[in-house]
């Protein structure tokens, strides 16, 4: 191919595609330099690549081997989905505030543009979705112009996109697309991805109370414009990642979401203690 390689993975839950795209990233990404490397990194893998969960819903849920823990996961999905975050984000008109440049949840719940009063981009969306389940507007942006093409740390989600298609059998499905400029392929995507997985069900469940109608969840759609494998990282994900392909079965590698929500969900009052004590 002429240029940065267009790769794509499919899997019938969220943990078979993501596992997928990772094979595929490493069998077929090109080596590209980034702006994070050190000297000494190798030139990282990368790829422009689409992913298609059929499923979003469909156990296992949850790959062993990201890197991170349960709790973790947990955190990072009340993160986008609840804001508990969302007062480290910087006050942009103040050039000595060294809080976070965004979070995913303040752009699509409050996106804020001079003069005017914060938007609830997800709330737009499922309003849209109710009059007209076939519109193709229905979307939230994250990019901000007049901010991120000059800040040190630019979000990285740009878009969600939704639609209402019939089903076969049953209600319809809400569909959704999301786009990534950048997303590290093995240290954050399947963090991204279930995260966004939520929030797909929480707009399937406002959209359905708002219509008075049943909806459930489509497939959903991940496009990242890089996906990469730092080389500061491949040594790791050759071991861990690849290792267990060799040495533990599909089932071995993944893990129900039902068998540890609970789990999960316990570990909310402690997350959102941490998470209130932050910035201070």
């Amino acid at each position: 191919m002429n240029g940065i390689p267009v790769l794509s993975a499919e899997g019938d839950c969220i943990a078979r595609a993501w596992e997928n795209s990772m094979v595929a990233l490493y069998r077929s990404g090109c080596p590209l330099r980034t702006q994070y490397d050190k000297p000494e990194d190798p030139p990282s893998k990368d790829a422009t690549m689409v992913i298609t969960v059929d499923d979003p819903l469909a156990e296992p849920m949850i790959h062993r081997d990201f890197p991170g823990g349960f709790e973790e996961l947990q955190e990072y999905v009340m993160e986008v989905c609840e804001g508990i975050k969302d007062h480290l984000v910087r006050d942009p008109r103040d050039p000595g505030d060294t809080r976070w440049e965004y979070t995913y949840h303040q752009r699509l719940f409050g996106y804020q543009a001079p003069a005017l009063a914060p938007v609830d981009q997800i709330e737009g969306i499922c309003r849209r979705l109710a009059e007209a389940p076939h519109t193709r507007r229905a979307q939230a942006i994250t990019w901000k112009v007049w901010e991120d093409n000059s800040c040190y740390d630019p979000a990285c989600l740009q878009s969600v996109w939704c639609r209402i298609t019939p089903a076969a059998e049953g209600p319809p499905r809400l569909n959704m697309n999301v786009r990534f400029r950048s997303n590290d392929a093995y240290k954050a995507a399947f963090m991204n991805i279930f995260a966004l997985v939520q929030l797909q069900q929480r707009i399937a469940a406002r959209v359905a109370e708002l219509a008075g109608t049943p909806l459930r969840l489509g497939r959903y759609c991940h496009l990242a414009d890089s996906y990469h494998i730092y080389g500061s990282n491949l040594k790791e994900f050759e071991g861990r990642f690849l290792g267990a392909l060799q040495r533990r079965s599909f089932d071995q590698r993944t893990i129900r979401y039902a068998d540890v929500r609970e789990m999960m969900e316990a570990a909310r009052p402690g997350i959102l203690e941490k998470a209130r004590k932050m910035g201070r």
